[in-house]
């Protein structure tokens, strides 16, 4: 195997104790690091020019909300604050739901397009999904008075209509919104947003239908719009409901990033080393996790190249091991390859590189039947050429692709860290973030408090900036060590691990931190490891694993 050996949990460079806690990012420095959400690759085919007329129906809002749907009946119009003209959109979202408000338009295939609206207040997001390529999000924390949020994006080959969206957040104020504007060459379909009829819309485009927001069927491919974030896969049979998507081809799950997950989801680290944890083969592996990452793959000689071999001391055979990756597929479960570890070194910091990382993620995937990818980069990651690896390995792969993330903790304070930078790029395909809320000493929540490593209050408020930072909820997981053993330090009981997912999704079980808001489709916890769990007897997974599964 190439590459040096893992020896221990993602994060394991010894406890951060002395890390001084980074302040909260003020609202300025935030609204300046959100101009990097989006990736956006521009194509020299048909670009969007001065002349261009503008492609939204009703941009002004000075019809109502005609050509508009806006989910569980959370937008009306107004006459004041406007930004011009005598009507504004003014949209109040819920704990459950984010006051999206959403048009399809129809568009040419192999064009450029401008997306730009005037926002006010807290958390606006701007957005458009079902583009063929990277869809475009941007977003203001703090707008006191009206500024324009503007992106631009590319359509892809068979691109007829899109979907673009303004939302809030869950739990916030109302926003405001005016003046929207799309250029770019007109399609050869209508738009049409259809009527508001609590979050689901009647209306039709060509090549397309739109029910609750989501574009479903049709040409309209790549992406829907689910509890606020813009969600990869495809569409088809899925529905919207308080923001959240169930049913259709996802088989229950919520969220982007793969078919097939239950709406909550138990996620596991798989060691292929020894190191003093139980040795495990795939088999082993308790029932209750729904994503079993195989830990680790190993940079080659090639910049950003992977590859993965089993080591002996396993005595385990590739036969076996692809065997039993069948076997727990028909079980309902997913099986990743994770990429890089405490000790990994691989470096994707150009296209060159990233191409290389998406195509041997991708032979991987066709060797072993893996079902997606995990990223536990521990040594720098870089979103651009990151973002555009995941995104070169979801169009070989397809729609069913998992991606995971595990994060250092400190790598997901503010929307400019690396990691969290990343995750925002790829929320379009991304499945989960399990950040390792261990091994990292005191850090500052969303609330601007410092918090102590092993408590309830450190995971629920860590969580919540993952959240606000931009995340779907459905995105974001709770990652601890199984054991005292597993990690440095941050272990903690499966009482308190439950607890921060009650806090989270229900409002109860919390510590001295309250979150604004609920998110009931939070998506879960992970541990390290599956292994360092047997050795400790599965508590996480018996006590964790079924505290996740029996969330409502």
């Amino acid at each position: 195997m190439s590459g040096p050996r893992h020896h221990d949990a993602p994060g394991c460079r010894g406890p951060r104790h002395s890390r001084r806690p980074l302040p909260l990012l003020t609202a300025a420095a935030v609204a300046l690091s959100a101009a990097g959400i989006g990736l956006f690759t521009l194509s020299t085919a048909n670009p969007a020019g001065a002349a261009d007329a503008n492609l939204a129906a009703n941009p002004g809002f000075e019809s109502g909300l005609s050509g508009w749907t806006c989910t569980a009946n959370s937008g009306t119009t107004v006459s004041s604050p406007v930004h011009s003209g005598s009507s504004a959109l003014k949209a109040t979202p819920s704990s459950s739901d984010d006051a999206q408000c959403s048009q399809v338009v129809s568009v040419q295939p192999n064009s450029s397009y401008t997306l730009s609206a005037y926002v006010q207040g807290s958390y606006v997001y701007l957005g458009a999904t079902g583009t063929g390529g990277t869809d475009p999000s941007t977003w203001t924390p703090s707008a006191s008075s009206y500024q324009q949020l503007s992106t631009t994006f590319t359509t892809g080959a068979s691109t007829t209509s899109v979907t673009v969206y303004l939302h809030g957040w869950y739990g916030q104020p109302a926003y405001y919104a005016d003046d929207v504007s799309l250029t770019g060459p007109a399609g050869s379909g209508s738009t049409t947003g259809g009527t508001s009829t609590g979050g689901t819309s009647s209306g039709s485009t060509t090549g397309g239908s739109t029910t609750g927001g989501s574009t479903t069927g049709g040409s309209t491919t790549g992406g829907s719009t689910t509890g606020g974030s813009t969600t990869g896969g495809s569409t088809t049979g899925g529905s919207t409901t308080g923001g959240s998507t169930t049913g259709g081809s996802t088989g229950g799950s919520t969220g982007p990033g793969g078919g097939g997950l239950p709406k909550h989801a138990v996620t596991g680290y798989w060691q292929d080393f020894c190191n003093g944890a139980t040795v495990q083969k795939l088999s082993d592996v308790n029932s209750a996790y729904d994503i079993v990452a195989v830990a680790f793959a190993n940079a080659t000689t090639t910049p950003g190249a992977v590859d993965f071999s089993l080591d002996s001391c396993l005595n385990y055979t590739d036969a076996q091991f692809k065997a039993d990756i069948k076997a727990a597929q028909a079980a309902g479960k997913k099986v990743i390859i994770s990429v890089g570890g405490q000790n990994g070194t691989i470096s994707v910091t150009d296209s060159t590189s990233a191409t290389n990382f998406a195509n041997s993620v991708y032979s991987l995937m066709q060797t072993y039947g893996f079902d997606g990818v995990d990223i536990d980069l521990e040594n720098g990651i870089n979103p651009t050429y990151m973002s555009q690896a995941l995104e070169d390995l979801s169009a070989k792969a397809g729609s069913g692709l998992i991606v995971t993330m595990a994060p250092q903790t400190i790598d997901m304070l503010s929307p400019s860290s690396d990691y969290l930078a990343t995750a925002l790029k790829i929320k379009n395909i991304l499945t989960v973030v399990n950040t390792q809320y261990y091994n990292s000493g005191s850090m500052n929540g969303c609330d601007g408090n410092v918090y102590s490593e092993g408590s309830v209050d450190f995971i629920t408020s860590l969580a919540c900036t993952a959240i606000q930072a931009g995340l779907d909820p459905s995105q974001v997981g709770i990652g601890v060590p199984a054991s005292s053993s597993a990690a440095g330090s941050g272990y903690v009981s499966p009482s308190v691990v439950n607890n921060a997912l009650d806090c989270l999704t229900q409002g109860t079980g919390c510590g001295s931190f309250k979150p604004s808001a609920k998110w009931p489709t939070l998506r879960g916890a992970m541990t390290w490891s599956t292994n360092w769990d047997a050795s400790n007897g599965n508590q996480f997974a018996s006590q964790v694993g079924a505290h996740v599964h029996a969330l409502p």
